[in-house]
């Protein structure tokens, strides 16, 4: 049993070397957060191709908005398996959680990846592919939320920052390798065969790359004492969340902001250009690979300047930019690649700024004891209500010309998140950090 074994040189003041279990388990915890954002950056980028396979029908932008409905689905689960697979974290561990949530992730994206199509086995067709994002929603309830604090458990008070870096760019990577891997199979294979076969490719790589993930899960060090397992009922669990309803609440909103930022940057206006301005989809695979580098790059970056600083400080001056930043797609209204790459890059510094920080952010504001369910259930929330439907709503107002909307509900998003987070912060106080 492992419970932050990293030390701190107090003599000299420096922090000693993370022993290699602690480099391991940040390794595990890190890929999984990679196979969890590339399943789900995977999906969204290729749903213009999913949607008719599965939901056919004679407009393309209503069979791309019935992908992006299963997309939404798979959120909606997420906050029932923050209740079932946080609750056992606190109560059994972090590790074998870990490595379930893991397992249902990487099993699901291989039958996603040789699932037959509605022409060959009908409606049944688009019904596998729902269950699995059910199942993929379950898993990734948990995954976040509890790699993060599980990572922030095993390093020494004072390296928040670092964590908040380290698992950022696992998570950057993810989605990078999704947009460099559709980029590639598109390039490589052309718009005709993504359109019949060749969207399988991204998700078979995900699917092995998946089980490479489980095999080094399986030696995650455990940061929940005996003792703390011991005494702790699900009855103790959920009293304790309910103890901190203002948390939770900031958590939904923290998580939630962020997500619909990301998802609009990341996946909605991708699939804008694609399916309503009939950009070049290698293009737009291109540039959003060129977003991905951008946010790998920045999230270490970001690592070395906030650690050992105060996350708290740090989340409100990010948050507060993201605010008038997510205007910039107002710039993006009519076909043009350039407008594009302008709008999808102009926001990428702000972009990457909210995705590194707020995980951790979420894990502070919970007691070790209770924290897998609570930031797992706030996280879950988030992504439902505001993360999961972001690409959906961005795409359906362009539609009807109303795109104006989407950034002033992110925008909204934004601030309410902020005044949630300083009213919780001043109810409950934080547990990790300053």
């Amino acid at each position: 049993m492992t419970d932050t074994v990293v030390k701190i040189d107090v003599e000299g003041g420096r922090k000693s070397r993370l022993s290699p279990e602690v480099r391991r388990g940040l390794l595990g915890l890190g890929l999984g957060n990679t196979l969890e954002w590339y399943d789900w950056m995977v999906f969204g980028l290729l749903s213009a191709f999913i949607g008719p396979k599965f939901f056919p029908s004679q407009d393309p932008v209503a069979a791309t908005l019935s992908a992006l409905a299963v997309f939404a689905v798979g959120f909606a689960f997420r906050p029932l398996g923050g209740i079932m697979l946080g609750t056992l974290a606190d109560r059994i561990g972090r590790r074998r959680v870990m490595l379930w949530s893991i397992m249902m992730m990487a099993g699901t994206t291989l039958v996603i990846a040789l699932c037959p199509t509605y022409d060959q086995i009908g409606a049944a067709a688009g019904v596998i592919l729902l269950v699995c994002r059910i199942i993929q929603g379950i898993s990734t309830g948990v995954e976040a939320p509890l790699s993060t604090a599980h990572a922030v458990e095993l390093v020494p008070e004072g390296r928040e920052g670092f964590v908040a870096g380290i698992i950022s760019f696992y998570v950057n990577a993810g989605i990078l390798l999704a947009s460099l891997v559709s980029w590639l199979s598109s390039l490589m294979l052309g718009g005709a065969v993504m359109a019949d076969w060749g969207w399988r490719v991204p998700f078979v790589v995900g699917a092995a790359f998946g089980f490479v993930v489980v095999y080094l899960r399986r030696t995650l060090p455990e940061t929940m004492k005996p003792e703390e397992l011991a005494d702790n009922s699900a009855k103790k669990v959920w009293g304790g969340v309910r103890k901190h309803w203002l948390s939770v609440l900031a958590i939904t909103f923290v998580v939630g902001a962020a997500q619909a930022y990301n998802y609009a940057w990341n996946t909605g206006l991708p699939t804008a250009a694609r399916s309503g301005f009939k950009e070049d989809a290698t293009a737009v695979f291109a540039l959003t690979t060129v977003l991905g580098v951008v946010l790998v790059i920045g999230s270490l970056i970001i690592s070395k300047v906030c650690d050992g600083k105060s996350i708290s400080k740090w989340f409100l001056i990010t948050r507060a930019l993201s605010i008038p930043s997510v205007f910039l797609m107002l710039m993006y209204v009519k076909p043009g690649i350039a407008g594009f790459a302008a709008v999808l890059l102009g926001g990428s510094v702000v972009l990457v700024l909210n995705m590194t920080l707020y995980n951790v952010v979420c894990s502070s504001l919970m007691p070790k004891t209770i924290r897998g369910a609570g930031t797992a259930l706030g996280y879950g929330l988030g992504v439902a209500l505001f993360g999961g439907t972001a690409s959906y709503l961005l795409v359906w107002l362009q539609s009807v010309n109303a795109s104006w909307i989407f950034p002033v509900y992110v925008a909204v998003l934004s601030t309410l998140s902020i005044v949630f987070y300083l009213l919780a912060r001043k109810k409950n106080g934080i547990f990790i950090g300053r």
